[in-house]
């Protein structure tokens, strides 16, 4: 047989786990991960390459009902990743109730059930309850076999495999998308203001990570040449909406944002092989929340 290649559109509810899954199967971060809702913002891709061939994984933002111009962008990116993708990836949280939202990423897989995997997700949490998301699938998506669904705990790396084979079964053949060197597609500015943002997000109170966004005003590399990179700067800023939500993100004598700093500049250097020095800052974009120029360069990169 011939190598196989294919797009997969990682779908479900908010905080359903797609991102940790995206990651444990990448092996690398790819997504940010946070326990608020809707912190994935954009398709991100995370590539996989194995001798049966390549996945491309397509992680979205968690499907959400909601009149908010913002939401309704997160939520056209999980329709235009299902409508591009070759193979969908149903991510199912078996810790909690389906429910109208749940119902509703049925609905949209309905017509592409025959392409669809779920991977009913969080089974490591005691009290899950995957006989109920049986019960459920059979109701709301009929189109797709039990024999396409597979426990998995994405956290903690159970039935991963399992769940691999599937999708690399239902792969078409095809000539790799990206080089075996990549897994993900992500620019240097946009991966670092990801990471600034999971932090910023993972420590500040409920409603504040939503009125927030992270904008790279600088990136310098030292050396003359790509081969000779050694060391990166950044000026970043945290961008909140509204002048008294800067103090939250300053905290006091500025304790926050020198938290979010280290901890950011932490991950970055993990991830990248270059020195990093962030110069970090935040300051305030009234109502960016509803500024079309704005929500397109977050959502659409």
């Amino acid at each position: 047989m011939g190598k196989k290649a294919a797009f997969v559109a990682v779908v479900g509810r908010p905080s359903a786990g797609k991102s940790t899954l995206v990651n444990q199967i990448c092996g690398e971060k790819v997504s940010i991960v946070s326990a608020v809702p809707q912190t994935t913002r954009n398709a991100i891709r995370g590539i996989i390459n194995r001798e049966q061939g390549q996945l491309v994984f397509i992680d979205t933002p968690g499907r959400h009902k909601s009149e908010k111009k913002f939401n309704k962008k997160l939520t056209d990116i999980s329709g235009r990743a299902v409508e591009d993708s070759d193979i969908m990836l149903y991510v199912v949280d078996a810790s909690r109730q389906p429910g109208p939202e749940e119902a509703e990423v049925a609905a949209l897989l309905a017509p592409c059930a025959d392409r669809t995997i779920a991977a009913i997700n969080k089974i490591d949490i005691a009290g899950s309850q995957c006989g109920g998301i049986y019960e459920f699938l059979g109701q709301n998506l009929p189109g797709l076999d039990k024999g396409r669904c597979f426990e998995v705990s994405a956290k903690n790396n159970v039935g991963i495999e399992a769940l691999l084979a599937a999708l690399y079964g239902a792969a078409p053949e095809g000539e790799a998308f990206y080089s075996e060197e990549f897994y993900t597609d992500q620019e240097v500015e946009f991966r670092i203001a990801e990471i600034i943002r999971e932090q910023a997000v993972n420590r500040l109170r409920q409603e504040l990570p939503h009125a927030l966004y992270v904008e790279i005003a600088d990136a310098q590399f030292s050396g003359e040449d790509a081969s000779q990179h050694s060391k990166l700067w950044v000026r970043a800023f945290i961008v909140v909406e509204r002048e008294s939500q800067r103090g939250m993100v300053v905290g006091k004598g500025g304790t926050m944002i020198k938290a979010i700093r280290l901890a950011a500049l932490k991950e970055l250097r993990n991830i990248f092989d270059w020195k990093i020095d962030l110069d970090l800052r935040v300051k305030t974009g009234k109502d960016w929340r509803h500024n079309d120029r704005i929500l397109k360069r977050l959502t659409e990169g």
